[in-house]
């Protein structure tokens, strides 16, 4: 029979060209789908709460797959591990329900973006964080992460190239917070465009440094990308964790 299985994957993004399977480089959904194949004996199409860019992070990226394969649900997380590289691990897996869909399913995305703001960098943080030398005021940042605050268009801090059915959002968290010497931006919201986190970061670490915040106002109420500032770097971005209806990673992530 024919089940469903759900899982939590963690993956530092250093060394991969982004979640998706491609042709210009090593994505992680193919190095997961090639060691699934190994162990169900057939090809398993993974399906995952969304892409993430290369470079990019994931503490609770959570994907799907079906398998007829006789390997109890639960026990797919370690049978994984046995044959994964050691920056990509699968923290649990469960049997989900038939209808169950890791993309469409999504209630809320939380997002987490590192900055370490001294003057050298760290080589420690050197591929999860940001390193920006130039001073920033936390109050500041929080400031522009307010404006974010609600449903808006956002339009103006998508990356070009892309056309999606709406770009309406609803952010639900945006703020700033000091964790082990990081400055640490929290974003939760229904949903996000291509390049949006990065793209709202680069922008604030403007206003962190005293710049008028006109620009931001104004970004949301025209769409025009060039009030908005620039990409910030993927690898200082980590999906931190995603929300269903009856389903939240942080409580399956010890």
């Amino acid at each position: 029979m024919t089940r469903r299985v759900r899982m939590i994957i963690q993956y530092d993004g250093t060394a991969y060209a982004g979640w998706q399977r491609q042709l210009t480089g090593l994505g992680i959904q193919q190095v997961m789908e090639e060691e699934l194949a190994k162990l169900t004996g057939h090809k398993c199409a993974l399906h995952a709460s969304g892409r993430t860019d290369s470079g990019v992070h994931a503490a609770a990226q959570v994907a799907h797959f079906d398998t007829d394969c006789r390997i109890p649900a639960e026990k797919f997380a370690f049978a994984l591990n046995t044959g994964l590289p050691k920056d990509i691990r699968v923290v649990y897996s469960d049997e989900a329900e038939p209808r169950f869909h890791a993309r469409f399913d999504v209630v809320r995305k939380h997002y987490r973006y590192r900055v370490l703001n001294t003057p050298h960098d760290c080589p420690f943080t050197r591929n999860t964080a940001l390193h920006y030398h130039w001073r920033l005021d936390k109050d500041k940042l929080n400031e522009a992460a307010e404006m974010f605050m609600g449903r808006h268009d956002f339009n103006a801090f998508m990356a070009v190239g892309v056309t999606p059915e709406t770009t309406v959002r609803t952010i639900y968290e945006s703020r700033w917070n000091e964790e082990n010497g990081l400055l640490v931006y929290d974003v939760a919201g229904s949903g996000f465009l291509y390049n949006m986190v990065r793209i709202m970061v680069g922008t604030m670490l403007q206003y962190g440094q005293g710049r008028n915040m006109d620009g931001i106002a104004r970004a949301l109420e025209t769409g025009r990308r060039d009030f908005a500032g620039p990409t910030a770097p993927a690898h200082g971005l980590t999906l931190a964790r995603v929300e269903y209806e009856n389903f939240d990673t942080k409580e399956h992530i010890r």
